[in-house]
């Protein structure tokens, strides 16, 4: 039955109806649930976030964490203090989105993930388990990441792009040792319909043409066509 639990923190006004919100959840001053949004237990929304009709936060997940940096960070971050999910979201147990994220309608956000401020993520996508969305990371429409993939900053995703699991892109050959040097980094780009294999690895820059195919555990350092299949360490023409 949609209700508000008696120890559950609510702090704004801007609750729809049919909204059920759990035992211990907390939702902060200024944010805004949708109809029959599902807060469960012991999830945190913060200020200044929408969540749109329909969309269940399972228990534990952080909506609108504030990036920290320490001395030993070599970027300070940058973003705005807000955030918004579309209706019919699913948020898993324990994720973590940052703020000044955005997520599309219908999206499938995996137990654990961890989506970074800055991002934007596509309508009817599905982000696994445990995977990593760094900074500035854009996913177009309908793309499937599964779980534990590692995706860097300035890393884009075209549509309907299929990555399997513990894909990991790169975005940095100086491997840090110059710090950030924005112009400096740059991720992969992948675009519409490709697919990655399980476990291969995108160095920085590289272009997976659209429709393309890598292999399973390849490394690929150089652009892939669009319409190819390559494969292999390092990755070639299959």
């Amino acid at each position: 039955m949609p209700g508000i639990h008696s120890s559950a923190v609510v702090e704004t006004d801007s609750i729809g109806e049919g909204v059920t919100l759990g035992e211990f959840s907390i939702v902060r001053s200024g944010a805004v649930l949708g109809d029959g949004v599902t807060i469960h237990p012991h999830a945190i929304v913060d200020a200044e976030v929408e969540i749109g009709a329909g969309t269940d936060v399972q228990p534990g997940a952080y909506i609108g964490r504030r990036p920290r940096a320490t001395g030993g960070i070599a970027r300070e971050p940058a973003y705005r203090e807000e955030l918004r999910i579309g209706a019919g979201c699913s948020i898993g147990v324990h994720a973590v989105i940052y703020y000044d994220v955005e997520i599309g309608p219908d999206t499938l956000i995996g137990d654990s993930a961890s989506i970074r401020e800055t991002a934007r993520i596509g309508a009817h996508c599905v982000v696994g388990r445990r995977v990593s969305i760094d900074r500035g990371i854009h996913i177009g429409d309908g793309a499937v990441i599964m779980f534990a993939t590692s995706l860097a900053s300035k890393t884009s995703i075209g549509e309907g792009v299929f990555i399997a699991q513990g894909v990991i892109t790169t975005n940095d050959n100086a491997l840090g040792g110059r710090g950030w040097v924005d112009d400096e980094i740059d991720g992969a780009k992948i675009e519409a319909e490709a697919k990655i294999g399980a476990n291969a690895t995108l160095l920085p820059g590289v272009t997976i043409g659209r429709g393309a195919i890598v292999g399973a555990g390849s490394v690929v350092t150089h652009d892939v066509d669009a319409g190819t299949r390559v494969m292999g360490v390092p990755a070639r023409p299959a």
